[in-house]
């Protein structure tokens, strides 16, 4: 079937006559005009044109591409009623079908369409949308150089042509945006076509159209990883004696890990295992890793920080409410690695104020206060300053709250007071070895945590006796304060006033930057990961042995800081670091000189020879729900 063009009596079979644009354009408006008069031959044959889409011949391309531009001249004789055929047989064509040609005549019509009457803007733009994903059959070709291309040569046509529309109508972003959010794939959807789905969603975030949707875009992104995540029970994840936690510390030879060039790596790789072959899991992985690569363009952009903003807001709507969530938090998290100075300080200041805010719902509060303590604790990225000003908040707050209460252990109604003792002390596990050798850190910061701890109220007793025990055996070999009771916790992840403070949600045992399970994020969070196994606790006298690369003990580094800042530590705590005249520059590389990653010998794992069994790594465990108990 073809495009029959009106013969003149002198024509001849094998004469070749070349028609004006114009005169096709004609030719074309007298069949869409012939359907008013009843004839409607010239008309089917142009519908029948349109239906033209696999294993063309080039006569036929030719044909096509010809039609098309002829109707993208002609749409003014276009009837939304009378022509419905047509417009639907124009509005299934998927320009995956097509080379380049063909898809540029296409997208020249719809254009046409969309800016010559507003009847036709919503089916524009949705079969614009409708290019996101590829045909079916078209997906495996996607793992193919010759498939690639052809998705960039649809994807840049579909974007132009978004672009074009949008300059002629204004009003057309917002129904874009309308249309884009009820189009997106649900879960369970082939995951390469939601992925390229959500390619295009942070493609459109990016452009000029995302000046006035970009920010809804992205939170609809972010809500797709929550929804993904909450959909990887724990039971897919958790393999072992629920007394063991979510991982063992399997100190494992490196030849052994394929992924990583580093030693220590034992901590999770048992639970990576249990997600192998979960397609919720890869698929979240993949969205993930574009999502990192969508942050890494805007800090290149330098858009990061508007950006970076958008997250949060979406942060405290969905992922700080979502206490099952185990992946969708590293979006934060590596933004705030490309930018710590600002993304970081950022969103540990954020979740601070909303833990000191009494206005604030006790879940919230405690959640926001898990999340700090396992940002600052995980974040290699932050400086010992910033961590050191927010410890400060929280111990300034718990210190306030026990002054204004005077009761005795209560896990119910003091919540939230717990949960940020457990914060502080989570925190310190980590980092403790910078705090003590730092006197001013030792003295405005831990010591007042004393009067914390041994407060009536009896937060010792009450936190997760995993941390508390870790906490513990570390401030007695730094020789910050003693107790007096004796506690046995023989090895115990929770007891019975833990589970009591830690609610239904099981906030006690929320730890939600623990290590990234999946394995391509990983690669993107590892370097600006701190795992247990790098961590060098006050015990650990062979920390005292090393020295640095310039010869000075640790210890020299921050005792000649000290040294030439002797007035500064006689200053009031509560000033910030820039009243206060301090280089920052000066402090973090004192602070940094004091590496906290281990030489590669086995003294450096948790414990080494101190400790047996490895007790932080096997009982404090990553994020954990209801359902996981």
């Amino acid at each position: 079937m073809g495009l029959e063009l009106p013969k003149y009596p002198e024509m001849e079979e094998d004469q070749v006559f070349n028609f004006t644009d114009s005169e096709i354009v004609s030719h074309v408006k007298q069949a869409l005009a012939s359907v008013l008069s009843g004839d409607n031959n010239s008309y089917n044959q142009l519908v029948g044109v349109m239906h033209h889409s696999k294993h063309l011949a080039p006569d036929e391309v030719a044909l096509l591409e010809t039609t098309l531009k002829a109707l993208a001249g002609a749409v003014s004789s276009i009837d939304i009623t009378h022509h419905d055929s047509l417009l639907s047989a124009i509005f299934c064509m998927s320009m995956w079908n097509y080379g380049p040609h063909v898809a540029d005549a296409l997208a020249e019509l719809i254009v046409s369409l969309a800016i010559s009457n507003g009847k036709y803007l919503d089916l524009c733009l949705g079969m614009l949308v409708s290019n996101f994903t590829p045909p079916p059959y078209f997906l495996d070709k996607l793992k193919m150089p010759h498939g690639l291309e052809r998705k960039g040569q649809v994807l840049s046509r579909v974007h132009a042509a978004f672009k074009k529309i949008a300059d002629y109508v204004p009003l057309a972003p917002l129904r874009l945006l309308t249309i884009v959010l009820q189009g997106m794939p649900t879960i369970y959807h082939k995951d390469r076509a939601i992925v390229i789905y959500v390619e295009n969603m942070l493609k459109l975030e990016s452009g000029e159209i995302g000046e006035l949707v970009g920010s809804t875009i992205l939170m609809a992104v972010v809500d797709r990883l929550i929804e993904l995540d909450v959909e990887i029970g724990w039971d897919a994840i958790l393999q072992d004696d629920f007394s063991k936690g979510i991982f063992e510390m399997e100190l494992e030879d490196v030849d052994d890990i394929e992924e990583s060039a580093e030693p220590d790596v034992g901590e999770f790789r048992l639970s990576r295992k249990s997600l192998a072959g979960n397609s919720i899991a890869e698929l979240l992985d993949n969205l993930l890793v574009l999502t990192f690569e969508h942050l890494e363009s805007c800090e290149r952009e330098g858009r990061l920080a508007k950006v970076f903003e958008t997250l949060l807001q979406s942060f405290r709507v969905t992922v700080l409410s979502a206490y099952k969530s185990k992946f969708a938090q590293f979006v934060m998290f590596y933004a705030c690695a490309l930018d710590p100075e600002n993304c970081g300080m950022r969103f540990a200041t954020m979740l601070a104020d909303l833990f000191v805010q009494d206005s604030q719902p006790q879940p919230t509060r405690m959640s926001a206060v898990s999340y700090l303590a396992s940002y600052l604790s995980r974040a290699k990225f932050l400086a010992a300053s910033s961590i050191s000003s927010m410890l400060k908040r929280l111990v300034d707050w718990c210190l306030e709250y026990c002054e204004a209460h005077d009761g005795d252990i209560n896990p119910n109604a003091h919540r939230v007071f717990y949960s940020g003792c457990q914060a502080i002390m989570y925190v310190l596990c980590f980092r403790m070895k910078v705090f003590v050798d730092v006197p001013r850190l030792k003295s405005e910061l831990l010591i007042p945590l004393e009067q914390v701890l041994k407060h009536k109220l009896n937060p010792l007793k009450v936190c997760l006796p995993s941390v508390v025990e870790e906490f513990l055996r570390q401030a007695k070999a730094a020789s910050l304060f003693t107790v007096c009771k004796t506690f046995i916790f023989d090895g115990l992840l929770e007891s019975e006033l833990s589970r009591a403070f830690g609610g239904l949600e099981r906030l006690d045992t929320f730890f939600p930057f623990d290590p990234c399970l999946l394995k391509k994020c990983d690669s993107f969070i590892r370097p600006m990961f701190v795992f247990w196994s790098m961590v060098k606790p006050t015990y650990d006298d062979a920390f005292d042995d090393d020295d640095d690369d310039d010869g000075s003990s640790d210890d020299d580094l921050v005792q000649d800081f000290v040294t030439e800042n002797e007035d500064i530590m006689n200053d009031e705590f509560g000033k910030s670091f820039d009243e206060q005249g301090v280089d920052m520059d000066e402090f973090d590389y004192a602070l940094k000189k004091m590496s906290i990653t281990p030489k590669a010998t086995s003294n450096y794992k948790f414990g080494g020879r101190f400790q047996e069994p490895a007790r932080m790594p096997s009982r404090i465990r990553p994020s954990t729900s209801p359902e996981s108990l």
